[in-house]
């Protein structure tokens, strides 16, 4: 059964609604919009071309992160904002990318200059859902960019994290590990600078002391 144009449109509408008003030509041709439509409503102005099958409703508002949306249907919704663009959407230190980072996974073959792509697997507690795109957890942002960051830089997104309650200092050292050796010297290092790593590190828990004392003993 044919749909009318208004039906069209709404549905159209709340579909850009959850994508800073983009969508893709395979999602307008799902919601009822034909290849010769959508040409048409280019034409017209209604839609603007922003990439090869992407586009974006011309009288929407710009809003802040349109651009993660658009890169993430780029992406065929594979890819994970993530390192210094994670970053700088958790609002942790004063890190202003110059371009777009995204994880995707290994067999990710796309590409363009705008976009600085990251390959590597990840499980379901390193990504937080956003409205229109998915982002690295503050933890795993911090990890993915500490082996390149300078250290006092570093230093301030990790304070940055820890007042905001969004990491701590055991969390970011118990996994450092997984990314490599500079990266947990980066840590480390960083963590020396940061006041409330510094008074956790110098309170050990119980436990921890009872194995010292067991070690003493051997």
């Amino acid at each position: 059964m044919k749909r009318d144009a208004a039906d069209l449109r709404t549905s159209l509408l709340r579909l850009a609604a959850t994508q800073a008003g983009y969508f893709t030509a395979a999602q307008a041709l799902k919601v009822g919009y034909s290849y010769p439509a959508q040409l048409y409503h280019q034409r017209r102005g209604e839609w603007s071309r922003v990439d090869r099958g992407i586009y974006r409703l011309t009288a929407w508002p710009e809003t802040p992160g349109a651009d993660l949306v658009r890169w993430t249907l780029w992406s065929r919704c594979h890819g994970v904002v993530s390192h210094e663009t994670a970053l700088a959407v958790h609002e942790l230190g004063d890190v202003l990318p110059a371009r777009v980072h995204l994880l995707v996974p290994r067999t990710f073959r796309s590409a363009d200059p705008s976009v600085a792509l990251h390959r590597a697997d990840l499980g379901d507690d390193d990504v937080e859902e956003r409205v229109g795109f998915r982002v690295t957890t503050p933890t795993r942002a911090i990890l993915d960019t500490a082996a390149d960051m300078d250290v006092d830089r570093l230093a301030g997104v990790i304070r940055d994290a820890m007042e905001g309650g969004v990491t701590t200092a055991s969390r970011l050292r118990g996994r450092a590990g997984e990314f490599g050796p500079s990266a947990t010297l980066a840590i480390e290092s960083a963590l020396r600078q940061v006041p409330s790593a510094r008074r956790s590190a110098g309170h050990e828990s119980p436990q921890g002391m009872g194995r010292r004392s067991r070690d003493r003993d051997r």
